[in-house]
């Protein structure tokens, strides 16, 4: 059965959409900028700042619903400046390890949301 996934650990949605929606033991998660929840502000930084919130909101989505960082299958993480590839993969590398990293798609896009410099989506699987 499809359900909603919300949390108050990380950014209310922007837009017509989900945190996350769960749909039996899978969960897909919407984009996840590096939004302070609480404030709704671009955290103040560089790329590892932002992909370090980006990748804290999403965690924080994960969880409410079952999941976490080690059950992510899939992500697709999206770049304002491809020449930040090496200071995300540096972040996404202590947030999700080298082994048994998920699949991943990385690419740079025209403009973010409220002008992020990343935004990353998964899709992920309860354990319980």
């Amino acid at each position: 059965m499809k359900k909603q996934i919300n949390t108050n650990n990380a950014p209310v949605a922007i837009g017509p959409y989900s945190q996350a929606i769960s749909l039996d033991k899978l969960v897909f998660t919407s984009g996840q900028l590096p939004l302070d929840p609480h404030s709704m502000t671009i955290v103040e930084g560089k790329i590892t700042e932002q992909a370090r919130a980006s990748l804290a909101n999403l965690k924080a989505i994960l969880e409410e619903c079952g999941a976490s960082i080690d059950s992510v299958v899939k992500t697709t993480c999206f770049l304002a400046d491809i020449n930040d590839f090496a200071a995300f993969n540096a972040v996404y590398t202590d947030v999700f390890g080298s082994e048994l990293a998920p699949a991943r798609s990385c690419v740079e896009v025209a403009r973010l949301p409220k002008d992020a410099l990343v935004e990353v989506e998964a899709i992920a699987y309860i354990k319980n």
